[in-house]
């Protein structure tokens, strides 16, 4: 049996994303999107998930690039002196070796945001991070650890193909073996603790865009099991690269999510649309 979760990250973190998602249900294939919890349109996403029974919202746990949920005085390690996560993974990452980054700070804040998100009256149908930090190390365990309490029943694996989309060079090929090494070690970890992960895993990690060519290929070469494929739609590129400081073709995913091919492709791969409630909720 072939089963695909297409599902749109960074719900809540605009309005327009919001109303992305919700025309991908409404018009298209999407059924799944995880929510920011410190996003700007976080009520707005929550409102919506409400009035949308098909759609199956899980947590987009956020430790760079965007605003705590806690007070920043109480994390200090996790933030710049402007308040906010610092850009980018890298950052992070680098700052996590050096051993700057205070975990029970990381477990603080991402306890409070899994409280924001159980408090909107979402009871998440599964765990994954902003710029896929959830799979770091000392960062995984906090997550399993919150998944295991919460009772959320599964967590994204983000087995992305070393050469997909364009090929950047060999700082590229590093980083995406060093995130595949990372993924398959917080996978491990996640099925021992009863935690499922979906069979496989496709959207481009580099941040372009899962358009109606990509997406029709995807479904055209599903396997047998689980896929989950990750997008960031919106409705308004100009103003969402301006607002969100990424250079991406939100618009475009957008409208893969519709696409009559994208649907044939589907149809003609016999694939059952799903989301991450199958893993039990």
């Amino acid at each position: 049996m072939k089963q695909i979760i297409v599902n749109a990250d960074d719900f809540g973190r605009h309005v327009l994303i919001n109303r992305a998602v919700e025309r991908g249900v409404t018009d298209g294939v999407l059924r799944s999107a995880t929510i920011m919890p410190g996003g700007a349109a976080f009520d707005d996403a929550a409102e919506l998930a409400a009035r949308s029974p098909k759609l199956g919202v899980g947590i987009h746990l956020t430790l760079v690039n965007g605003n705590p949920v806690l007070p920043p005085a109480e994390i200090p390690s996790l933030v710049t002196e402007a308040g906010i996560f610092v850009d980018d993974h890298t950052a992070f990452a680098v700052r996590l070796l050096r051993g700057a980054v205070n975990l029970d700070e990381v477990r603080a804040e991402l306890g409070a945001q899994l409280r924001r998100v159980e408090a909107a009256g979402i009871h998440p149908t599964h765990a994954d991070s902003h710029q896929h930090m959830h799979v770091l190390p000392g960062v995984i365990d906090i997550v399993l650890d919150l998944c295991r309490a919460a009772g959320i029943p599964a967590m994204r694996a983000p087995r992305a193909s070393l050469f997909a989309g364009s090929f950047g060079g060999i700082g590229q090929l590093i980083g995406r073996t060093g995130l595949a090494i990372l993924t398959h070690r917080a996978a491990a970890k996640a099925q021992r603790r009863g935690i499922r992960v979906p069979d496989h895993f496709a959207g481009i990690v580099a941040g372009e865009a899962v358009d109606t060519a990509t997406l029709t290929q995807i479904a055209a070469s599903l396997r047998d099991g689980v896929t989950e494929v990750m997008l960031h739609p919106g409705t308004d590129n100009a103003v969402l690269i301006r607002d969100c400081l990424w250079d991406h073709d939100f618009e475009a995913e957008l409208s893969a999510l519709s696409a009559p091919a994208v649907r044939d492709a589907l149809a003609a791969a016999c694939a059952e649309i799903v989301n991450f409630r199958i893993y039990g909720n």
